[in-house]
């Protein structure tokens, strides 16, 4: 089977993208655990065996209030922000009755896993980054559940992950939407309305309440905005009031109340989250009640706790059992003012929990030096108890019981560092399904080669033989039993043993029919370099300097994703890469106008002859490259004409230069990766509240040169359209407070900018219609080579309007630099030196991924802007939310990669196949490192930095492999082929 043009690899990359997703889904897997079985209360340790505790102690708080603040960052507490808006807090931390701690999260710091991690007392998989968008009941031991069946009346405000987590489980609740970030004053009061009733009633006993506004202005404007001091006042005045209320109710005969203060996670110095940053990942702990001894001072650094400590202190101040896979720690501190027994006991009840989970996970858990030291306390806790039911109140008892103390702190510190290194449950089976696909179309694409970028552009995959052979039906019977053999042996739940027998005999059809395509054209080549050897020698190779330098840079950035530093610091690699690229197109240029005759340069009175006859000398790969772009005839026009023709060799030789003078101020825009990005840029200075004057002609100038630069391609429709469109951004953010016009007051109220988003929204759907008008009539009806010229063009400028209104202000210069580039490359580089499209085709991929970079993006999930995705929505809607913030995100890769397809197919000078070269060589870009970096996740899932490194690439290379399908379905529907 041959298929021409672009077809055969769009075919190849959809069905890699199904397999990324496979290998995703093994790689995360969904932790299922049920709820049935009853909780194993241990017998209190006693040599004598008298009068033992059998049950539980009784709860330690009559009533237990949370406030969770979502995104509160530990100096939003203890640092300058708190002593100057939270007051009140500030003085029950300092001076009040009050326990106060840093709670450290754990990647990925996203709300729906840190509630998980906050009730469960586990460490939730990097899965529920994706699930963290339509969250799922849990059904693992909990908090909540295990409230719930003693009885406790449970009330919920706020966040509405918690009603979809956790459903049947309050007696009342008001959940809010999450996920719309531009609303950070009606989701809070929301909350905040049911506060009077509900502290007046006393048919409660556990109240939780969820704030979101602080995540969502930290969302929008970042954590040094004005709008943050505010809200932490509206905090404080909220704790104030539950407080006061409590205080009021109790009274002697009666267990007194607690209130918990907590966040979820923190944000960075951009306001985003997910990462593994101290900014991220550290977070305060508060609690607060009567029962506590009053402090006279906090100059002493606070305690670090981890945050599934939260869950097993809960569970004991309410008298109910620890969950079941909990890896948290008693903090000690909150129970401290009960009697040394009742302490005892409540860290007998902790190991006695923790060791038992180790034993269900680690086979040679007796080795374990946790284990060990819990069984030495347990001895010693028994010794401890005999003396102290004896009647001893001697001070051997006193030290005996500290020491046993000290030894159970010891043994559950052990245990639960043990665990956390247990947690990572990979479902293998599906792994290895998912990367035999993603290896077998990589090997595909690579023996493919020289067809797929021969004059005929095809993927010839030889199915008639190999289908036919003994070994296809072999390899089907061995795949077939051994999925018979794994799905029903298993013990732990596997993905792809869910999936019905008909999808996993045709993906074992479909992984042997591979093996045997890629055995069938591996033999094909030996025979034919055998017969070339019996015949004459070829000729010597034809590869140019820059096609080593392609080569090696490509080659050179995928070894480096091996390195954990190197994966944090990705960014670095590429921008060495096209800084090397401008060198080298410097050097070819030069070599260009001054290594050949002078005769050969001087431009004759047409200005034509000398440049035809530089190129013929420097034309290494012309095979798809026949005469001028019908695309920049203007621009060709003005070569010749009278000023451009005097200065054409100093302005061609200077374009390198000036995209390194680009590329150099977009690097100071945004600091981006781990080392480097607490640094202050030029985005932060531009986003402080004291320079939006600055911002806003910032912003107003780079619109301005993106319409200059964009509508020369479009209709006369299509500019107005481009316009208007790029007025109503600037009237978005300046109705949304990021930007202001000259004669409006800079404190003038603040909107969602609902209207003026939607406004743009309607100029971008009109320049799409109008340029896929265009393309159906040229494919279709005209096949004019100029209409669909002009279509394309204008879906390119479409997509540019979109990115320009998704981009936050102080980005907009890295979209008017992304077009400068490209207009300087097409202009006076790539037809000057007459490249191929396999050569374009990688310089575009290269500089797809430096503006990646230039966005401010990283390989961590809290630079992702999630804001773009509720521009001009009042409500969260799932799908139009996920597709909005994946094109704000890849915007860098989604823009040069759609101008490849312009550039390709606006040209007359090159051949019907450049486009499926274009599309191959851009697959098989992608194919490499998704396949490499799969094999080396694989190889090091047990890494030290798996979670907060390589997860989250591995993350972003999955959603990229779903970019690049969609753009080579677009290739396939330009190509005619």
């Amino acid at each position: 089977m041959r298929a021409r043009g672009s077809l055969g690899v769009t075919c190849c990359v959809l069905l890699q993208a199904a397999a990324v997703a496979l290998f995703l889904r093994g790689f995360f897997p969904a932790p299922v655990r049920s709820l049935n079985r009853p909780a194993e209360i241990p017998v209190e340790p006693n040599a004598g065996g008298i009068s033992n505790w059998t049950s539980l102690p009784p709860p330690l708080f009559r009533r237990v209030v949370i406030v969770l603040i979502d995104a509160l960052r530990e100096d939003f507490v203890f640092g300058p922000k708190g002593k100057e808006f939270m007051p009140y807090m500030t003085h029950i931390v300092g001076k009040g009755t009050s326990h106060s701690f840093v709670a450290k999260a754990t990647a990925p710091t996203v709300t729906m896993p840190r509630i998980k991690a906050l009730t469960t007392g586990s460490i939730p998989g990097f899965i529920d980054v994706i699930m963290n968008l339509n969250s799922p009941a849990l059904l693992e031991d909990n908090l909540i559940w295990q409230a719930k069946t003693a009885g406790k009346r449970i009330i919920f405000y706020g966040d509405d992950t918690w009603v979809r987590l956790f459903p049947k489980h309050f007696v009342e609740y008001d959940g809010t939407t999450s996920f719309f970030v531009s609303d950070f004053t009606e989701v809070d009061n929301n909350v905040t309305r049911h506060l009077n009733n509900v502290l007046k009633r006393e048919d409660w006993d556990i109240l939780i309440v969820h704030y979101l506004g602080l995540d969502h202005i930290g969302h929008l404007t970042g954590p040094n905005s004005p709008l943050i001091g505010p809200k932490l006042s509206e905090m404080d005045h909220i704790l104030k009031k539950i407080h006061t209320s409590l205080l009021s109710k109790e009274s002697d005969n009666v267990l007194p109340s607690l209130l918990v203060l907590c966040g979820d996670h923190g944000m960075t110095e951009a306001g985003g989250h997910g990462g593994s940053s101290d900014d991220e990942v550290h977070t305060p702990l508060v609690f607060v009640s009567s029962v506590f001894d009053k402090k006279e001072g906090y100059d002493k650094p606070l305690e670090l706790v981890q945050q599934t400590d939260l869950a097993p202190t809960l569970a004991v101040s309410l008298g109910l059992p620890i969950s079941r896979n909990s890896l948290g720690k008693l903090i000690l501190p909150v129970v401290e003012g009960r009697t040394m027994r009742e302490q005892l006991r409540f860290l007998h009840l902790n190991g006695f929990q923790l060791s038992r989970l180790l034993k269900e996970n680690m086979p040679a858990y007796e080795k374990d030096i946790g284990f060990q030291q819990f069984k030495t306390a347990e001895k010693s806790h028994g010794n401890w108890l005999k003396l102290y039911l004896d009647g001893n109140t001697s001070e051997v008892l006193t030290n005996l019981g500290k020491k046993v103390l000290k030894q159970y702190l010891d043994a559950l510190k052990m245990l639960s560092s043990s665990l956390s290194k247990q947690v990572a449950q990979y479902d293998l089976y599906s792994m290895m399904v998912g990367t035999a696909i993603i290896v077998e179309i990589l090997f595909l694409l690579l023996l493919s080669i020289p067809k797929g970028l021969g004059s005929s552009a095809e993927l010839e995959v030889p199915l008639s033989s190999p289908l036919f052979s003994l070994l296809f039906y072999l390899m089907c019977l061995l795949l077939s039993a051994i999925h018979v053999i794994v799905c029903t042996s298993t013990e732990n739940s596997c993905y792809f043993c869910t999936l019905s027998w008909l999808i996993a005999i045709g993906v074992m059809i479909l992984i042997s029919g591979l093996f045997c395509v890629i055995l069938s054209l591996l033999g094909k080549m030996c025979a034919n370099s055998k017969s070339l050897k019996k015949g004459p020698l070829a000729s010597g190779s034809d590869w140019s300097e820059l096609d080593v330098l392609l080569l090696v840079g490509t080659v050179g950035h995928v070894l480096t994703l091996g390195s954990s530093s190197f994966v944090e610091e990705e960014h670095q690699t590429w921008y060495f890469l096209i800084n090397t690229l401008c060198l080298a197109l410097s050097q070819q240029i030069c070599r260009k106008y001054f290594l050949v005759k002078n005769s050969d340069v001087e431009l004759s009175p047409s200005g034509s002859k000398g440049y035809e006859d530089a190129n013929e000398s420097f034309s290494s790969k012309d095979s798809d490259i026949y005469s001028m772009p019908e695309s920049d005839s203007k621009i060709n026009k003005l070569n010749t004409s009278g000023l451009f023709k005097h200065y054409e060799k100093w302005i061609t030789m200077a374009s390198p230069w000036v995209i390194l003078i680009c590329c150099r101020l977009l690097r100071s825009l945004n600091q981006t990766g781990v080392q480097w990005a607490h640094r202050p840029d030029f985005g932060h200075w531009l986003t402080s509240s004291e320079q939006k004057a600055a911002l806003s002609l910032l912003s107003a100038v780079s619109l301005g040169m993106i319409f200059v630069l964009v509508q020369r391609r479009c209709s006369l429709v299509s500019k107005i359209a481009l316009a208007l469109g790029l007025l109503g951004i600037y009237c978005y953010r300046s109705a949304i407070g990021n930007v202001v016009f000259p004669w409006q007051q800079d404190s003038q109220g603040i909107s969602k900018g609902i209207i003026e988003a939607r406004f743009v929204y309607i100029f971008v759907l009109g320049i799409l219609f109008t340029g896929t008008k265009d393309l159906l009539k040229s494919q279709v009806f005209t096949m004019d080579s100029n209409t669909k010229s002009r279509g394309l063009w204008e879906v390119y400028s479409g997509l540019v309007l979109l990115t320009a209104l998704l981009f936050r202000p102080h980005n907009l210069p890295v979209l008017v630099f992304c077009l400068i580039i490209q207009t300087i490359m097409m202009t006076f580089i790539w037809n000057l030196l007459k490249y191929d499209a396999a050569q374009i085709t990688i310089m575009h991929y290269w500089f797809g991924q430096a503006f990646f970079y230039f966005q401010g993006n990283s390989n961590n999930i809290a630079t992702v802007d999630i804001s773009a995705g509720f521009v001009g929505l009042d409500d969260y809607i799932e799908i139009p939310a996920i597709l909005l913030t994946t094109v704000a995100t890849y915007a860098g890769p989604l823009l040069w990669a759609i101008h490849l397809i312009c550039y390709l197919s606006s040209e007359t000078i090159r051949s019907s196949s450049a486009k499926g070269h274009g599309c191959f060589c851009y697959a098989l870009l992608r194919s490499i490192p998704i396949t490499v970096y799969i094999i080396l996740v694989t190889s090091l899932r047990y890494h030290l930095f798996i979670w907060s490194v390589f997860s989250p690439k591995l993350l972003y290379e999955g959603i990229q492999a779903f970019v690049t399908a969609a753009i080579c379905v677009f290739f396939t529907a330009m190509d005619k082929n």
